[in-house]
Formats: structure tokens, C-alpha cells, sequence
């Protein structure tokens, strides 16, 4: 069974995920520590847990959602994984870390490219990689049909929807994902976005004003 570990990160408030398995194999998702504190929880909590990290994947390349790529990717000698329509968006990430004012270290280029419907086996369990475009071309969420959650960056959030006004990003196809790739999903499933609070699927159908 997977525990789902949660942290909030930097100023952009994004939520950094663990999957952690039966086997203390650890995926990290989204790596937003910026700040040398954050930095230090992260790594402190895998330490203190004794995990062993094995795969560090990004839901998109959105810089606040990549601060911290560089430094599990180094600590812990994992390559990136992303969907290779997000490509352009990781490399123009540092460029706008200097307009936002939050400059960092540039993530490493990815390691390979998931693809969409593929399957990422982790321990007991598999990840389902479901291609969601339209907050950037290349977003993806991570189904887990056993254990009924999806962690959706930011796809779909607690009644409200990720913006389309970034570069790549398309009101239309955003709403197109989450109708084909999300809604179809049983009512149970559990969302937990790439800020605030995690949802279910059901709860989003019946009240998310967005859709």
C-alpha cells in the first residue's frame, strides 16, 4: 500500500508529493523546496524515514513546481522524468525564475519521457501517466486505480481549475482533460493538486463552478 506524503513549498505555495511503498521506495513528485529550509526538510524527512528515492517525475515544468529538481536529482542520483511536450517550458523555466524574481538552480534535462497511458510499476502498485494539456502543453497526472487517487498537478484543484494564461496553456483543452481523463474516473478517487487542498472526483463534478 502507498503513503502519500505531502509537503507545502515556496512562495508560490506548491504542494511536493512522496509515494512511499511497502519496500521504503520512495517517487518524488514535483520537488518545489526553494528556500535552504525547505531544502533541509525534504532531505531530513527521506533521511529520518530511511527511504531510498528511485524515480523523480514532474507533472509539469512549471518553475515552482522544479525548484527543487536539480537537488534530488544530485543527491540521489535519479534522472527527471517529464512528458516531452513540457520540454520548452523546463528550459525557459530559469529565464522566468529571473522576471519572477526567484532565480535557481537550473533543472537537469530529463532523464526520459513518459507517455501518455504508460505504466509506472512501483513495488505492489503501478502509476497510470494520464496526458492532461492545457495549464501547460505536456501536463500529465498519476493514476493509482488501486488505491483510487490521482496526483493532478495543476489540472484540477478544490473547486477551481489550473490558469491558461501562461505560455502553452488553453482554456479549452484544460477543460477537455479534465472531462476525458479525470471525469471519467470513479467518484471516489481522491485529487491531490499541486496547490492546496486535495478533492475527489465526485465532489468536482457535482460543485466545481468551472466545469
Amino acid at each position: 500500500m502507498l503513503e502519500i506524503k505531502h509537503f507545502t513549498f515556496n512562495p508560490f505555495q506548491e504542494n511536493t508529493y512522496l509515494l512511499i511503498n511497502e519496500k521504503k521506495e520512495c517517487i518524488i513528485i514535483d520537488p518545489g523546496c526553494y528556500f535552504e529550509s525547505e531544502r533541509k526538510e525534504l532531505l531530513s524527512y527521506i533521511e529520518k524515514e530511511g527511504l531510498k528515492v528511485t524515480r523523480l517525475l514532474n507533472t509539469h515544468c512549471h518553475l515552482d513546481h522544479i525548484f527543487g529538481n536539480k537537488l534530488v536529482a544530485d543527491t540521489y542520483g535519479v534522472g527527471l522524468e517529464i512528458h516531452q511536450l513540457d520540454a520548452m517550458v523546463l528550459e525557459r523555466s530559469p529565464e522566468l525564475g529571473q522576471m519572477y524574481g526567484v532565480p535557481f538552480e537550473a533543472s537537469p534535462a530529463p532523464a526520459r519521457y513518459m507517455e501518455d497511458g504508460e505504466k509506472i510499476l512501483f513495488g505492489e502498485n503501478e502509476l497510470e501517466v494520464l496526458l492532461t494539456p492545457g495549464h501547460s502543453p505536456g501536463s500529465v497526472c498519476f493514476y493509482c486505480a488501486k488505491q483510487q487517487f490521482v496526483i493532478g498537478g495543476d489540472v484540477l484543484f478544490y473547486q477551481s481549475i489550473g490558469r491558461t494564461d501562461l505560455p502553452g496553456g488553453d482554456h479549452q483543452t484544460l477543460l477537455n482533460s479534465i472531462e476525458t481523463k479525470l471525469f471519467v474516473l470513479p467518484d471516489e478517487v481522491s485529487v491531490w493538486p499541486g496547490h492546496g487542498k486535495d478533492t475527489t472526483i465526485g465532489y468536482e463534478k457535482r460543485h466545481n463552478p468551472f466545469l
